[in-house]
């Protein structure tokens, strides 16, 4: 899909002195020392570069390091024009780094607050974008959807709140959710880390969160690319997008402390934040559906979800995700009436009629050049889905021309439909209910 930006995103403004970034200078200069020492750098541009910050603010810290005798100049690298002077940490310099580091391995990219990611997430927050049926039809006219479901899920995707959708297996709700994540279209602004009372704690998940490609950062803004067109702390990336299936459990949703290097790692649901949460086949995870919920309802309807450090003290994270949970059972089998009433919207996705079905059928057949043939078809109604009660699923046009074209290849012969390849197909769709002797 074609991927905009969308000028309501307000990009973060990089900050015009050291004080702006919003760190102490004790912390950025540690940051400094150690990214230094681990990536062996020299110059400022290369210093610049590594910690996300401007030239003159690279220049103003070194500058500092140096003041307190962490850093010494080596003179030039390069004789000529357009040199560099080259830094090294000094004896004592070496010695804070490695202090340093034994408190925390972080180093690299200066975070950014905690209280000015909150100002940045509301800038671009997931609720403000406005889905039209255009986009949201642009974004799943591939897919054969029942009649008046984007009717339901116009305003649940618009609203950013919480969707429920059930039904029976096989019908694309894995799909639809993916629908509803392209819809969203437009790109924001993710810091590679945000600090909190001096712990930093690594946001960027290359897993989550897709980088935009340096021509697009351009289209972005009609400026030239400068050092100063946003915070250089932030990535440009299309909004994230966080999917879950069975493996989800509770601890998922808390910070992740490295011990051995004394780091965090951001929740999947901060890393989804400005995104979307799609939790797939709820109820095939070691955690019951309702304590699942239960850890999510505070965060859907406050906008803020509470966090703890190791050393026990809380905190809040903006919450500011579109969360849609996907299952194949029905909500009142899981979950109790304040849970339900807590899913904003509940979108049931039925299977086809057998009119979608042979519409589905007929236009897979054609895209894998299939010849349709009416003895087949008529096998297939009359026959095979008798047997399992008229019950048509969306993933079995797909399932039984992929087997038949198969045995085809197998046995080298044109592509083709007869009711015996029908009947091969549905061997393997449906295994027959018998007692296997051990």
């Amino acid at each position: 899909m074609n991927m905009h930006a969308t000028p309501g995103v307000v990009a973060p403004a990089p900050p015009k002195n050291l004080k702006d970034t919003g760190l102490s200078i004790v912390m950025m200069r540690d940051i400094l020392l150690k990214t230094v020492f681990r990536k062996n750098l020299e110059t400022v541009s290369e210093i610049a570069e590594a910690l996300c910050l401007t030239m003159p603010l690279a220049q103003q810290l070194v500058e500092i390091a140096r003041e307190q005798k962490l850093m010494e100049a080596q003179g030039t690298l390069h004789a000529g024009s357009g040199s560099e002077m080259a830094f090294q940490l000094s004896d004592s310099g070496k010695a804070r780094a490695l202090d340093a580091l034994s408190q925390s391995e972080y180093y690299g990219a200066l975070p950014v607050p905690l209280e000015m990611y909150k100002e940045q997430v509301q800038r671009q927050s997931v609720r403000n974008i406005q889905i039209t049926q255009d986009r949201l039809l642009g974004s799943m006219g591939h897919l054969i959807l029942p009649e008046h479901l984007l009717e339901h899920l116009g305003p649940a995707v618009s609203s950013g709140r919480s969707i429920l959708l059930y039904g029976p297996p096989g019908n694309g709700k894995s799909a639809i959710s993916n629908g509803i994540r392209d819809a969203l279209g437009d790109k924001i602004y993710i810091p590679q880390c945000i600090e909190y009372a001096g712990q930093v704690v690594t946001l960027y998940d290359p897993i989550v969160h897709t980088l935009v490609a340096k021509d697009d950062d351009l289209q972005v803004s009609s400026l030239r690319r400068t050092d100063n067109r946003y915070d250089k702390r932030y990535l440009l990336c299309e909004r994230p997008t966080v999917m879950t299936g069975g493996e989800l459990s509770l601890s998922m949703l808390d910070l992740n402390y490295n011990a051995t290097s004394r780091t965090y790692q951001a929740s999947l649901q901060l890393k989804s934040t400005g995104g979307v949460f799609i939790v797939d086949d709820l109820g095939r995870q070691e955690e019951p559906p309702q304590a699942l919920i239960n850890r999510w309802i505070v965060p859907m309807e406050a906008g803020y979800d509470i966090l703890a450090l190791q050393s026990g003290e809380k905190f809040e994270v903006p919450f500011d995700t579109l969360v849609i949970f996907s299952t194949n059972f029905h909500p009142n089998e899981m979950f109790d009436g304040a849970a339900l009433r807590r899913i904003f919207f509940k979108i049931k996705i039925d299977g086809p009629t057998q009119e979608e079905f042979l519409k589905v059928f007929a236009m897979v057949a054609k895209k894998k050049k299939v010849p349709l043939n009416e003895d087949a078809l008529i096998h297939l109604l009359k026959k095979k889905y008798p047997t399992i009660d008229m019950l048509f699923a969306n993933y079995h046009a797909n399932f039984l021309i992929d087997q038949m074209m198969a045995v085809c290849e197998y046995e080298g012969i044109p592509y083709q439909m007869t009711p015996d390849l029908i009947d091969r197909a549905w061997a393997n769709m449906y295994v027959l209910d018998e007692e296997i002797k051990h």
